[in-house]
This record gives structure tokens, C-alpha cells and sequence, in this order.
């Protein structure tokens, strides 16, 4: 038992993947790099697939970008409202994002979101959308008078969602995929033959992709119920 807690232990840490020489030291961390990684790879693959869109004729994969497009701007609209479209490219880029921090472990690297800093991170980006959001369309009265709907009474409870609605998409993120490495690794050190490939289907595959879509989808949700009344 104490070889396998020290690889747990060993596979929960974050540990720095280089410093940098200056002020006393910057320490990267590993999840810093692999995001790094993950970005350079979406902005590449963008270019790639970008750089010769066609207005007459598009090919198979101008085609499936569209789709792809037309579905997110869907999305959006119904979730969101008649504002929607300034939001769906921040949706999608924080979709793709997730979606492959959450998955990445497939190819042996360590996910991102693994991380509370960077689930934090991307919490508190959400919180500045969803109440930018209410306060941008709603204005100052406005935005301060949702907190007190649909009665005043319950404006403390509606502060107190300040808080909680970026700890949740916070927590969610960060407990599900931490728990999904977590299992993972305990399946690789009990039966390192076989059985991890199957488990990786469900545990980084399929739940990774699962949670990058409740994050999205609950900051829709909650960014359309910050301006509903402009509907």
C-alpha cells in the first residue's frame, strides 16, 4: 500500500517543469506547459484549416467547419438570447480548450484542469462574462436590480451566487477530472495490462468531454439569465 499511495501522491502533484531565472526564480508548472502545448496546437490547426476558405465550392472540411459553427452559434442563441452573438466565440475557444486539457492524458500528458489554479482560472474568467454580461445590456441600475429579483428579499442570496457560481464551475471541473487521473493511475498500478485502455475510453474520453460541456453550458446559462429581461 505505501508504493501505491507514494504514485498517487507522485500523480496528484503539480510539479514545475522549469524556472526561470528571474526575480529569485519564476517556477513554471507542468500544467502551465502542457496548456502551452494545447493552445499552440489549436492556433496552428486554425491557420491550417482556415487559410483557404472558399465563398463558392468550399470542400468537405470547410464544410464540417461551418457545421461546426452553425451549431456553437445555435447554441449560443438559444442559451444566451438575442445577445448571443459576442459570446459564442469566447463559448467555443473555452470549449475547445477544455475539451482537450480534459482529454490529454491519452497521449500521457497530464491534464491541465487537474489543476485547481487553472480551473480557478477559467472560473473567473466566466464570473467577468456572466456579470460583464448583466451589467453590459442591463446597465448599473439594472444589473444591480437583478440581484434583487424576483423579490428583495432574496438579494442576499442572489449575492451570495457571486460567489458560488464560479466555486462551482471551479469545483465541478477540477473534482471530476482529478478524480477521473486519480482512478486512472490506481488502474494502471493494479493492472498495467490491458485494462487502462479500456478505462481511458470512459474515464478521459468520455468524461473529459462531459465536463467541458456542463462548464459550457451552465456559463450560457447563467450569462442568458443575467439579461433574460432584455429578451
Amino acid at each position: 500500500m505505501g508504493g501505491l499511495k507514494e504514485v498517487l501522491l507522485e500523480a496528484m502533484a503539480n510539479e514545475t517543469a522549469f524556472t526561470i531565472p528571474i526575480f529569485g526564480g519564476i517556477g513554471i508548472s507542468q500544467s502551465v506547459v502542457v496548456s502551452w502545448l494545447i493552445m499552440a496546437v489549436l492556433m496552428a490547426v486554425t491557420l491550417l484549416l482556415t487559410h483557404k476558405l472558399k465563398v463558392r465550392d468550399p470542400g468537405k472540411v470547410q464544410i464540417a467547419l461551418e457545421c461546426a459553427v452553425n451549431f456553437l452559434n445555435n447554441f449560443a442563441h438559444n442559451n444566451i438570447g438575442k445577445h448571443w452573438r459576442p459570446f459564442a466565440p469566447y463559448l467555443g475557444t473555452v470549449a475547445l480548450y477544455i475539451g482537450f486539457s480534459n482529454i490529454i492524458a491519452i497521449f500521457g500528458l497530464t491534464p491541465p484542469t487537474k489543476d485547481v489554479s487553472v480551473t480557478a482560472a477559467l472560473a473567473a474568467m466566466s464570473l467577468c462574462v456572466i456579470y460583464g454580461a448583466q451589467f453590459r445590456y442591463r446597465g448599473l441600475v439594472g444589473g444591480m436590480k437583478e440581484f434583487a429579483s424576483p423579490v428583495w428579499i432574496l438579494a442576499p442570496i442572489n449575492l451570495m451566487e457571486v460567489a458560488v457560481r464560479p466555486l462551482a464551475l471551479c469545483m465541478r471541473l477540477f473534482g471530476n477530472i482529478l478524480g477521473a487521473f486519480i482512478i486512472m493511475e490506481l488502474i494502471k498500478y493494479l493492472m498495467p495490462v490491458g485494462v487502462p485502455a479500456v478505462a481511458s475510453i470512459y474515464f478521459d474520453l468520455f468524461d473529459g468531454l462531459i465536463q467541458m460541456a456542463v462548464f459550457v453550458f451552465l456559463t450560457a446559462i447563467f450569462t442568458g439569465e443575467g439579461i433574460k429581461e432584455e429578451e
